[in-house]
């Protein structure tokens, strides 16, 4: 059975023959251990890819976005990084009146992928291929009006917060659109909508606001015989139901920090996408706290698939619990 259809099978709860794999290495984890995860990526090799993207229109940046100083992205949103290896943050945001929403363009550049060595890649694999592109209508909103300011404009709802969001959205529909025309296994969106305890907004608001917007991706992925698969940290126990109904397939959650008892409900509906307690467990001096962490996801959110071995290898993260969950995970019978 091939990786690609090892993850297919995961994904539609049809008995895979193991465990697929999918390690998140940060470049955190590249500068200070890099001899290490080379070993555990050769051990474990990865079931889920991306493609590398060729731009015939190089997206404008500036500086390095997981060096110390300040980056400047593809949209015009300045970050700020005081550690390498990982990803800053938006100090000053780049819009302050949202009467000027006008003024902010999307970077259609990054709509001139070269498709066609998207397609090689894909023919030259057997992994599962996910999109390298990362939809976030929420944290891009962030990104231009700044926290704070985002969460008074979600309260308000004014015209102008309206009109940018949909000209947000709109670009992540026309790139994902584009993205779906190749032969990418899946498409890949994100957004981190938890606190440790709770959702950032109310349930209600975000189904009003925000929930029309990833159903309308689900549709584009699966319209075009894509699986779908989201990323979104912190507590949130109150959306999943919502995820699994707009059509979301694998979901890459904190699922202890939501609680796995809490989250066993939605086993066989949803594949859980990882991942293993980075916050407390895989910073841990004690092995067995990681081989103990591994068997209650497997008891339960397993359901003859439906979980990916996936764990984020990033601050904090202690080699040998890494490797760990792997090698944990590869002795699973299915």
């Amino acid at each position: 059975m091939t990786s690609r259809e090892l993850v297919k099978r995961t994904l539609e709860f049809d008995g895979p023959e193991r465990v697929a794999r999918h390690l998140w290495a940060l470049p955190w984890a590249d500068y200070n251990h890099p001899k290490e995860l080379e070993q555990i990526r050769a051990k474990y090799p990865d079931d889920i890819v991306m493609p590398p993207t060729v731009y015939k229109d190089q997206p404008v940046t500036k500086g390095d976005q997981y060096a110390v100083g300040f980056y400047t992205d593809e949209w015009g949103c300045e970050f700020e990084n005081k550690q390498a290896g990982i990803i800053g943050e938006v100090r000053q945001p780049m819009l302050k009146d949202l009467a000027e929403w006008e003024k902010v363009h999307p970077p259609r550049e990054m709509l001139s992928f070269d498709a066609d060595k998207i397609n090689e890649f894909c023919a030259k694999t057997d992994k599962f291929v996910l999109s390298s592109c990362f939809p976030r209508p929420f944290e891009r909103m962030q990104f231009i009006r700044g926290s704070a300011q985002l969460y008074m404009d979600i309260a308000m709802v004014e015209p102008e917060f309206v009109k940018l969001l949909d000209r947000v959205h709109q670009f992540f529909l026309e790139e994902l659109r584009a993205w779906a025309k190749t032969d990418v296994d899946a498409l890949f969106i994100m957004d981190d909508w938890g606190s440790q305890q709770s959702l950032l907004i109310s349930p209600k608001q975000w189904r009003e606001i925000f929930k029309p917007l990833y159903k309308d991706y689900a549709d584009i992925a699966h319209s075009n015989g894509k699986k779908i698969f989201m990323h979104s940290d912190g507590y949130i126990l109150d959306i999943v139901p919502d995820l699994i109904e707009v059509g979301i397939d694998a979901i890459n959650s904190q699922i202890f920090c939501i609680g796995i008892e809490k989250l066993e409900q939605f086993k066989g509906k949803i594949t859980f996408w990882g991942e293993i307690d980075r916050q407390h467990i895989l910073p841990s001096d004690n092995v067995e706290e990681v081989i103990a962490a591994v068997a209650k996801v497997r008891k339960h959110l397993y359901d003859n698939g439906g979980v990916i071995a996936q764990c984020e290898f990033g601050p904090g993260s202690k080699c040998l619990n890494v490797e760990t969950v792997f090698e944990e995970w590869n002795k699973v019978k299915v």
